[in-house]
């Protein structure tokens, strides 16, 4: 028995490591039905099944995607999928190098007793749920929790409650033999400066941390996908990506284990370049795990305004993805102080 569960703790950790350690990032093609079919539309697309199913596939298909991605995160609808060739998703992307990854929470809703705050869903059923996502071929899942910065927000109340299903989550994965990637995402939205954002983040960490604990989560076998320290996105006072770095880093610095398989960031509607620039200077920043990225619109969006449903522009899809992706993928490739 003991046997068995060392075995099974060090493939997590395996293909933990793989996801974030490679020198490559995760690419988050997780939209859900309804996300996805409003981004369709705003770019001139009927949003059908096969709509969705076809600028998934455009994005999976890219060449040479491994190069800098390890590993894609799909929504229920793609994974169960297949490509034009008849392929299932989870297997073809195996076929092309990438891990196969999954969203299992069914979307934020109010929190009870705090006005304007939100819990992610979808712990009812997970573990079947994730036994037939493993089936299926998923090697890792998302979760991603919810926090909004107010004159009021976040309470006490909500960083709890979003911490605890993040934690109950990242348990029902590592049991089930999925990698979880644990999104705690603290939103952009609102006038704060990087300095409101920063205590906001780490109290948000450390009570997930807390959490995590008392559920026994390996944190070797784990990736985290948090927001880097910015200010809002209509604050006058923008920082530079110097000064993310460092505040993001000695946020995280003070909350995460140092045997934590790895930080991937999430994009969360800063602009690519502006994304790419403050994972460069992340880069510059000393830290005990690597600091990668799992960006979703900073990398797809260009994508989709460039094809947009035509089945003749899928290379210019395709190379739009190809550029960003490798330009995020040479920064962490860059010589820096950090090595």
């Amino acid at each position: 028995m003991t046997t068995v569960a060392t075995t099974a703790t060090s493939s997590l950790v395996d293909i933990a490591h793989d996801l974030v350690g490679s020198g490559r990032g995760i690419l988050a093609a997780d939209e859900s039905i309804g996300t996805m079919s409003t981004r369709l539309e705003k770019a001139g697309v009927e949003p059908t099944e096969t709509n969705r199913r076809d600028y998934r596939e455009l994005l999976v298909t890219t060449a040479d995607l491994r190069e800098g991605v390890s590993g894609v995160i799909l929504c229920d609808e793609t994974l169960r999928q297949r490509l034009s060739d008849g392929r299932i998703f989870p297997h073809a992307l195996d076929e092309l190098g990438l891990l196969p990854g999954i969203k299992v929470d069914t979307g934020a809703r109010p929190l009870a007793g705090s006005a304007g705050e939100t819990v992610t869903e979808g712990l009812d059923g997970l573990d079947a749920r994730l036994a037939e996502y493993a089936e299926l071929g998923a090697r890792f899942a998302k979760w991603r929790a919810v926090i909004t910065i107010g004159d009021r927000t976040p309470s006490r109340w909500a960083l709890w409650a979003g911490a605890h299903s993040l934690a109950r989550y990242a348990r029902s994965c590592q049991d089930a033999g999925i990698v979880p990637i644990v999104e705690p995402e603290v939103l952009m939205d609102g006038d704060h400066t990087i300095w409101r954002c920063a205590p906001v983040t780490a109290a948000a960490l450390r009570t997930l941390v807390d959490e995590l604990t008392v559920a026994c989560v390996d944190p070797a076998a784990m990736v985290l996908k948090p927001n880097m320290v910015v200010a809002g996105s209509t604050c006058p006072q923008q920082a530079s990506p110097r000064e993310t770095a460092t505040a993001t880093v000695e946020v995280l610095g003070a909350a995460l284990p140092d045997d934590l398989a790895g930080v991937a960031f999430l994009s969360g509607g800063q602009d690519p370049d502006v994304a790419t620039a403050n994972l460069a200077a992340l880069q510059e920043v000393p830290a005990p795990w690597p600091l990668t990225f799992s960006f979703g619109r900073a990398l797809v969006s260009p994508a989709l305004q460039a094809w947009r449903g035509d089945p003749r522009r899928v290379v210019d899809g395709q190379a739009a993805l190809a550029r960003l992706v490798g330009r995020n993928a040479a920064v962490l490739r860059t010589p820096s102080r950090r090595r």
